[in-house]
């Protein structure tokens, strides 16, 4: 597998660019935001990336973060995403500002992505909402060990700050089952 590239750009295009490595061109696929930021032609850079081998194609993906290439990855994970959907899902915002909109299981995150309606936007959001919380980068956990007890079973912050709000007991264990009953567990 190839995971990472250090080289110097040799074409951009729209969705691609030619990177060369010793003396090697490599098609890596990036979203458009990658593009537009990236330094001129000629100019070094280093990118982690996601080889996909199908059986007419070898293809990869390139990120410039570590973070965002296990972004790219868990969204893989999910049946019914492929690459050009989860690169065009990467390329809806900053990796934090996506993930805290998933978390706050936000349906319109998804907007504008080719392919994805609002019932595959919520089964997106469903099955990420467990995983994000592993993901490299997401939030440190807050001051709240029953907070981040439910965030680590995976409801979002909000909903549990929401669920332990309305909670009286002060011990964290006794907290933890009152919220998880209010949330319907």
């Amino acid at each position: 597998m190839i995971a990472y590239l250090s080289g110097k750009i040799i074409l951009k295009r729209d969705k691609f660019i030619i990177l060369e490595v010793n003396n090697v061109g490599y098609k890596v696929y990036l979203n458009r935001q990658s593009i537009i930021t990236l330094p001129a032609i000629g100019e070094p850079i280093k990118l982690f990336t996601y080889q996909n081998v199908k059986e007419e194609a070898l293809d990869l993906y390139g990120f410039s973060t570590y973070e965002g290439l296990e972004f790219f990855e868990t969204l893989m994970e999910i049946r019914g995403v492929g690459p050009k959907s989860a690169l065009d899902i990467s390329a809806l915002g900053s990796l934090e500002k996506i993930k805290d909109r998933i978390l706050r299981q936000d349906e319109k995150v998804f907007e504008g992505v080719p392919g994805i309606g609002a019932k595959k936007a919520m089964t997106i959001i469903l099955e990420l909402t467990g995983k994000i919380k592993m993901l490299d980068g997401h939030k440190k956990g807050s001051s709240d060990p029953a907070e981040d007890t439910l965030v680590q079973l995976g409801f979002s912050k909000q909903q549990a700050k929401d669920a332990l709000s309305r909670v009286s007991a002060k011990d964290p264990e006794e907290r933890i089952k009152q919220a998880l009953k209010t949330l319907g567990k």
